[in-house]
């Protein structure tokens, strides 16, 4: 869970400090991104982050970011880390991306600037990375039950364990050229009395002959139930 503390003007009052704490992650990220949009448009100049509580930092964090700072220069303001703790440390160093959060020089140009052009594309190339990266990330979210329910079915049915379960779904994905949640989704129904494809149920025995040397006659029986 993250902290975030009120956002207040700065020293000289056209600034506007927020200090974050605890995880950022992808379920804190739309707190996150509220709260901050809310700082830079209360801001004259732009924002000022101190981020030494942050005890978790992933790339959907560092997404909403590179975003803000990209929607502050636009208003012609800048996003400067005034402080950070070594997981926002680890992460802009991974991802060179502490030179876009550096403070503005004497004549409030940008930091990303003085590089060119480079710097400025890293940016904005990163920022479309994580964005698909994100999006990737939500999907995961939203099939995830689906496929544990997948798994535990496949662990009842052949006496699996929760790791070949999960080798089995990706081999019969693969081999069926099906998405694995959609694949999931089917084994889920059939246990309500669709019927699973013919080859899917092939792979499926197949996949669990692969994985447990005594899976070729429990897959005849587990396949039955799949029926």
């Amino acid at each position: 869970m993250s902290e975030l503390t009120s956002a207040v003007p700065g020293p000289d009052g056209d600034r506007v400090g927020v200090e974050v704490r605890g995880e950022l992650d992808l379920d804190t990220g739309e707190r996150l991104r509220g709260a901050l949009r809310e700082a830079l448009r209360r801001s004259a100049r732009g924002v000022d982050l101190d981020l030494k509580g942050v005890t978790f930092c992933d790339c959907a964090a560092l997404n909403i970011l590179l975003a803000l700072r990209l929607r502050a220069l636009k208003q012609g303001k800048t996003v400067v880390i005034r402080a950070s703790g070594a997981a926002v440390d680890r992460l802009l160093a991974l991802t060179r991306t502490r030179e876009l959060f550096a403070a503005p020089d004497a004549d409030g140009q940008d930091p990303a600037a003085r590089e060119g052009r480079g710097a400025a594309q890293v940016s904005e190339d990163f920022v479309e990375d994580l964005r698909i990266e994100v999006a990737q990330l939500r999907r995961a979210m939203q099939t995830r039950p689906t496929i544990d329910l997948a798994r535990g079915i496949l662990m009842a049915s052949f006496g699996l364990s929760s790791e070949d379960a999960w080798t089995v779904l990706v081999e019969a994905s693969q081999n069926t050229n099906t998405k694995l949640h959609t694949l999931a989704g089917d084994l889920v129904t059939a246990v309500h009395g669709d019927p699973l494809p013919e080859a899917v149920r092939e792979q499926l025995s197949s996949a669990v002959a692969k994985v447990d040397s005594a899976g070729s006659a429990r897959s005849v029986v587990g396949a039955s139930r799949l029926r």
